[in-house]
Parts: C-alpha cells; sequence; structure tokens
C-alpha cells in the first residue's frame, strides 16, 4: 500500500482507548477529557476486523496505544488475537507502564514483542507532578518485568521540556550503559492541550547533543524509524533522537493511525480523518476507503507554521 508520493504504508497505531490512570500536563487537561461514550469506541472485535483487512493491504507492524492500552479489558486477548493474523510480523505496544509489572508476562506470552514506556523524568516528585499524582517506582517495576520477560531492547520515551527534564538529560543518556534501553527524546509537540503550553518549553534534541558530547551517531537498526540514532562508547543501550519539529522526517514517513472510534488518521499532525466504522460489514469497500484515503496522507507536516491539531494526543493514539 503506497500513498501518493510513494512511500510504503506498513505500520500501523491503534489506539484501544481513550482513557488513561494519569493525567499527564502536556497530554491532557486537569479534569481530563470527556470520555468517549461505550458504543463509540471500537470493540475488541473491531480492532481485529480492521487490523485484518489492513494487513492484507500490507500493513506489517502494528503497535497499540492508548490513552493508556493496559487499562482497557481483554487488551491480552486482543494481542493474541493479533499475532495470529497473517502478515503481521511485529507487535508491539506503548504503555505509561503503571500496570506492567502485572501484565508483561502474560503479554509475552500472548506475542507482544516489545513494549515502548514513557518516562519524562528519573525524579519522583517530578514525576508526580508532570504526571497529576503517578508513582515513579510503578513505571520502573514495570522495566524491570518487562526485561525479565524479555521484550528487549525497551525503548524509554522521554518528551524534552525546558525547565523540567533538561537538567536530567545526561542521567538519562548514562541510563543506557548499563541497561538494554533506547532512551528516546523527543521533541515537545504543539498538539492538543500542548498548543496551549508558552513555545519557552520547547527545546531541540540538539540540547541533548550538546549536554552529553560523548554520544556518537551510530546506525538505526530500522531504517524507517524517525530516531536518529546514538551510543556511547561501551554502553549496552542506545539514544534515540525524534525532531519532528526542528528536523521533521516525513519523508520516510510509514505510518497509519486507527483512532479508538475507527477513525484513520493519515498523519499524527494533520486534523483529517476517514471514519472506518461503517465499512465493518463489507470488508471490500473498507480496503477501497483506506486506499482512497491514504492518498490525501499530506507530504510533509505544517507544525513549524503554526499548525494546530485539535484533538489530544490521549484521544489520537501517539
Amino acid at each position: 500500500m503506497k500513498d501518493a508520493y510513494g512511500r510504503k504504508l506498513n505500520y500501523l497505531r491503534v489506539s484501544v482507548t481513550d482513557r488513561c490512570n494519569l493525567r499527564c500536563r502536556y497530554c491532557m487537561p486537569a479534569e481530563g477529557i470527556e470520555k468517549m461514550k461505550h458504543q463509540d469506541i471500537m470493540s475488541l472485535e473491531d480492532i481485529e476486523t480492521m487490523v485484518r483487512s489492513m494487513a492484507e493491504l500490507g500493513v506489517e507492524k502494528v503497535r497499540l496505544t492508548g490513552g493508556e492500552p493496559l487499562i482497557r479489558h481483554g487488551i491480552v486477548g486482543l494481542v493474541a488475537k493479533l499475532n495470529e493474523i497473517q502478515g503481521i510480523n511485529e507487535l508491539v505496544l506503548t504503555t505509561n507502564g503503571l500496570k506492567l509489572a502485572a501484565m508483561a508476562a502474560d503479554l509475552k506470552s500472548a506475542g507482544l514483542k516489545r513494549v515502548n514506556i514513557s518516562l519524562d523524568t528519573l525524579d519522583p516528585e517530578k514525576f508526580a507532578y508532570m504526571t497529576r499524582g503517578g508513582r515513579l517506582q510503578d513505571v520502573l517495576d514495570g522495566i524491570e518485568a518487562a526485561k525479565s520477560a524479555g521484550m528487549v531492547p525497551i525503548k524509554i520515551n522521554v518528551v524534552l521540556i525546558r525547565g523540567f527534564n533538561d537538567c536530567e538529560i545526561e542521567r538519562l543518556v548514562n541510563w543506557t550503559k548499563t541497561e538494554p534501553i533506547e532512551v528516546r527524546f523527543i521533541e515537545l509537540m504543539p498538539i492538543g492541550e500542548v498548543a496551549n503550553w508558552s513555545s519557552e518549553q520547547f527545546m531541540s534534541n540538539q540540547a541533548v547533543l550538546t549536554a552529553v558530547p560523548a554520544l556518537k551517531a551510530c546506525e538505526a537498526l530500522d531504517p524507517a524509524s524517525p530516531a536518529t540514532m546514538y551510543q556511547l562508547d561501551g554502553a549496552v543501550g542506545r539514544v534515540g533522537l525524534i525532531s519532528p519539529i526542528s528536523c521533521r522526517f516525513c519523508e520516510s514517513c510509514n505510518r497509519l493511525r486507527l483512532t479508538s472510534t475507527g477513525q484513520l488518521k493519515y498523519c499524527l499532525h494533520s486534523n483529517e480523518e476517514t471514519d472506518l466504522k461503517p465499512f465493518l460489514n463489507n470488508l471490500p469497500a473498507m480496503q477501497a476507503a483506506i486506499i482512497k484515503a491514504v492518498q490525501s496522507k499530506p507530504r510533509q507536516h505544517r507544525l513549524e507554521e503554526g499548525h494546530i491539531i485539535v484533538r489530544n494526543m490521549v484521544e489520537v493514539g501517539g
């Protein structure tokens, strides 16, 4: 499956819920968001149908996201079902890690290959502040459980925020010296709630290379990955820089997104969507709609021009 610019689209990110057990300040308002009605959220069977349909069109990698995917009832069973779909050769999940310690072994047994864990600070007090009440130790326990289950390398997603975690860059990088993890610094993006933040909180990922000049460029294991890879000499793990604002990577984008309500998004940084729910009982029509929709995938995003995304990240699935 290719878009109008010849990019091969083989990676699907699926939001299984719009709900989350944290209230991260850059992700949603303190009071949370207006929750979708149960009948508007895709059932697990709907998700399986849509993923199967897209696998037939060439999707090979699926990432489950939220909200927080591990609070979705039946998530382990869904992983097992998706793992059986012919053509899907990589099944991964992004989580805040709070429930991972109790679920890592079951997820691995069901067929989950890896996890990405969102973690912006290693300071318990700052973690509680940014997440509005989260407990850092729960996430660290989840990381250990994922390692024990064999879901490595674990990717740690760090949103870089001036005045909050810029003083922890070196500490986070040094974490990779002895741990089989990939710490990925991600530039703050003006999506939903973040659009209301001061632009002074944005930092280019160049700050990471300035803070840790010992980092050396290394080859990416996945050429379609948006991360530019670095490593410290002798380190077990690696460091990735994802820079959608200062150095966009649209030319190699291979991603589609499916929201928890069944909307196909062709670009994270676009407000355009196509509703796939009307086609659940007509798979040929669904596939035709998907093929038509992906032709609208833009050549590149316009975030640096002040283009604002209306939905909060928790509603999109990241």
